[in-house]
């Protein structure tokens, strides 16, 4: 078994919830992208999925708490290494999966973003969850193109890997200005690769 099949595998079988518990975020996501997150209740949750709301707030004491879950679950299973074979495949398959999960759930993304400012609880889940998780897919793949000679380790830095979904994710949530395929290829041959493929010193 190659690394990404072994990274696909581990992101599904890694799951911190029992398979009870990811059915209640699976249906928490699809009425978040049917009602947005104003309207969601854990009525409707509980309701959908056919459990009790005590079932619901046993794990999840907030409403917050469980979108924030329901938000981190759904990115698990779509930030797994692309395997295009090149760094700006993986780059460019990268930046289309984040711009359509991002388009799918822009009003939740917003949502979050307000309660993790108020509660720094949420904030650490935040950055342990969502941002460390993203930072391991970077990394990941900018590791492969080391390994097949594309770039050199001494180009990777701790502020680059954010770039690409940390700027396509912004533009998701602003209003009127959702990044297109056309975004995601102008940001990555024109900042992102020639920043890898630098010259280093």
């Amino acid at each position: 078994m190659n690394a990404v099949s072994e990274a696909r595998d581990h992101a599904v079988d890694s799951s911190p919830w029992s398979p009870r518990e990811a059915e209640l975020l699976e249906v928490t996501l699809r009425l978040l992208q049917e009602h947005g997150y104003e309207r969601l209740t854990v009525d409707a949750v509980a309701a959908t999925a056919r459990a009790s709301k005590a079932t619901v707030y046993r794990r999840w004491p907030s409403k917050a708490e469980l979108v924030l879950a329901a938000f981190i679950e759904g990115i698990r299973h779509v930030a797994v290494p692309p395997e295009t074979g090149s760094l700006r495949g993986d780059l460019l398959r990268i930046g289309e999966k984040v711009c359509e999960h991002a388009r799918q759930h822009a009003s939740t993304i917003r949502a979050v973003l307000v309660e993790v400012s108020r509660n720094p609880a949420l904030n650490e889940v935040m950055q342990h969850e969502f941002v460390d998780q993203r930072k391991a897919l970077i990394h990941h793949v900018l590791r492969q193109a080391v390994d097949r000679g594309e770039i050199d380790s001494a180009v990777i830095s701790d502020e680059l890997w954010d770039l690409l979904p940390g700027y396509l994710i912004f533009r998701s949530i602003i209003t009127g200005r959702p990044p297109t395929r056309r975004t995601v290829r102008a940001l990555v041959d024109d900042v992102v690769l020639p920043s890898l493929t630098r010259p280093t010193r």
